[in-house]
């Protein structure tokens, strides 16, 4: 039993190692935690209960835990209708460490194209397409590759 459970786990650490390297602070793991987590909470409120059970449906067990912590799903919360607005939502989500862990809006916007981008590494193109698809179109931008 231990082994299947540390098998979960090093599916999601692996996820947030990935990230941290992607963010250029591959030695903290905790704050590349943190922003993983306010990331897929934010994305969490974009999507209907539908989407987000098809995105769950291929995330890795720890990750999905850190989805679905304190997700309220019958309370609907307000959508970000731009970058603005979904940066300010993924400081939200990493309250009390938000306003350390993204300075700026320029850190933000990169902390979440570097979620998006580990995402795209471990979810389907299909799945990812169907995302973007119900996102406003100036939050669609955030999921291109950066250069």
């Amino acid at each position: 039993m231990a082994d299947i459970f540390n098998k979960y786990a090093q599916k999601g650490n692996q996820m947030v190692n990935e990230l941290a390297t992607e963010l250029g602070i591959p030695e903290d793991k905790e704050t590349a935690f943190r922003i993983l987590r306010a990331v897929l909470r934010a994305l969490r409120n974009q999507l209907s209960i539908e989407e987000s059970f098809q995105l769950l449906a291929q995330l890795p067990m720890s990750i999905k835990g850190i989805y679905v912590e304190q997700w309220n799903i019958s309370k609907s919360e307000s959508h970000a209708r731009n970058v603005h607005d979904f940066v300010a939502a993924v400081r939200h989500q990493d309250r009390p460490m938000g306003r350390h862990d993204l300075m700026t809006a320029k850190d933000g916007i990169n902390a979440v194209m570097a979620v998006f981008k580990i995402l795209r590494a471990h979810v389907s193109a299909g799945e990812i397409k169907d995302i973007i698809s119900v996102l406003p179109t100036p939050l669609k931008d955030l999921w291109k590759v950066k250069s």
